[in-house]
């Protein structure tokens, strides 16, 4: 029912601006909000550790520059530390392995969280949307200890 037929409607509501018109944008935007929230959220976790770590390899940078500029003698072993990376995480097949256990642990996770729900169905649809992250958790999971696999076995291979 459109407002601009009742009786007294303001100005705005005779343009033909209707509660049901605001609404069904409003519809249509909570899903994009959703969508950045939830991506923008993920970019923040991989993002800002990175920022971090690199804030930190400026800021020692700035106090070695800045000691060299007055004079100060610095102690190579202080020097190197300093300079080297802040954390050096080698790859390892383990560690590799490790994170395709989780994700595969994860993705059983959801799939039981689905299932207990009510949103398992078996007919292909993945109703609330937990199937549908299950699988992606899933598929990284394998992935990963895919790669272990061949890491290990390549690893393997060249050391002998």
């Amino acid at each position: 029912m459109h407002l601009k037929s009742l009786p007294g409607a303001s100005p705005i509501q005779n343009k033909g601006l209707t509660p049901g018109l605001m609404e069904s944008e409003m519809e249509e935007i909570v899903p994009v909000f959703v969508v950045l929230i939830v991506f923008g959220s993920v970019a923040a976790m991989v993002l800002m550790p990175i920022w971090f770590k690199e804030r930190t390899k400026r800021s020692a940078h700035t106090i070695i520059a800045q000691a060299m500029e007055r004079g100060q003698n610095l102690d190579p072993a202080l020097m190197q530390r300093l300079t080297e990376s802040i954390e050096v995480q080698q790859k390892s097949p383990r560690r590799t392995l490790g994170n395709g256990v989780v994700l595969l642990a994860l993705a059983g996770g959801f799939t039981a969280a689905s299932y207990f729900s009510g949103d398992f169905d078996p007919s292909g649809h993945a109703m609330g949307g937990m199937m549908t992250t299950a699988i992606i958790l899933g598929a990284l999971g394998a992935a990963f200890t895919l790669l272990a696999i061949v890491d290990y076995a390549t690893r393997k291979k060249s050391d002998t």
